[in-house]
């Protein structure tokens, strides 16, 4: 769909993914998430005074790194992104 947003079925009923693009390391990408986890994003960037931009690349990097020194198993972008949202919103609840 021309917003950006992808519908799928699932056994959950309906879901439906917002697609966004960025230039990680060079190279164009576009990560598919729900929106709910978009506005935790965006919330923790602004927190840190980084737009969603550098912070998606600050966590590629870091997701690269740990890939490369043997410490994570190279999980996807979107995975990663994800498990971070939600220890940001855990965090913010206390």
């Amino acid at each position: 769909m021309s917003d950006g947003t992808t519908h799928g079925g699932g056994s959950g009923g309906q879901r439906y993914l917002r697609k966004r693009s960025f230039t990680l390391a060079g190279h164009r990408t576009s990560i598919a998430l729900e929106p709910e986890f978009w506005a935790v994003l965006e919330a923790a960037a602004a927190r840190r005074g980084v737009s969603l931009s550098g912070l998606v690349a600050m966590l590629d990097a870091r997701r690269t790194e740990a890939a490369a020194d043997g410490t994570a198993g190279g999980a996807p972008l979107a995975s990663a992104l994800r498990v971070f949202a939600l220890r940001e919103a855990a965090a913010a609840r206390g």
